[in-house]
């Protein structure tokens, strides 16, 4: 399991997220809070605009399209954990996942998840101006390959 520590995430929904993964349907299940339109609802107008923009540019850079890129609630299988080997700092790493996926050729879910936008999260999580120091990190990175 892998989830921000700003306190967003619902511990109660781990079950679900782990589900594929015990099936053996998926190695990597990926919690999306645009799955559900009462999750969706949630999400803060000015970050939904930057998420959206997150999931093209993930998409474009990785070839992974999914509905919801930068969400912190993920679960992985041993072999997804044997394959990955991250190298970004920051933020940046959830971008670098999603490439990683499918260098390895796992297979992946989206699992619906609620995120909780207290007053501490919102505090403790990621600026929505930092969404520039990500991109430049990843472009950075894929230039110096």
């Amino acid at each position: 399991m892998h989830f921000d520590a700003d306190g967003q995430h619902d511990w109660r929904q781990i079950d679900s997220l782990i589900a594929p993964i015990l099936e053996g349907t998926a190695h990597v299940a990926l919690g999306s809070r645009f799955l559900r339109a009462n999750d969706s609802a949630r999400v803060p107008w000015p970050k939904r605009i930057v998420l959206r923009g997150g999931i093209l540019i993930s998409w474009l850079l990785t070839g992974v399209r999914l509905s919801d890129t930068h969400n912190g609630f993920r679960a992985l299988s041993r072999r997804a954990l044997e394959r990955i080997q991250l190298r970004e700092n920051g933020f940046a790493h959830a971008t670098e996942i999603l490439q990683r996926i499918r260098d390895a050729n796992l297979a992946y879910v989206e699992v619906p998840t609620t995120i909780v936008y207290s007053e501490y999260s919102q505090q403790k999580g990621q600026r929505l101006w930092n969404s520039i120091n990500i991109l430049f990190d990843l472009v950075l990175s894929r230039m110096l390959r």
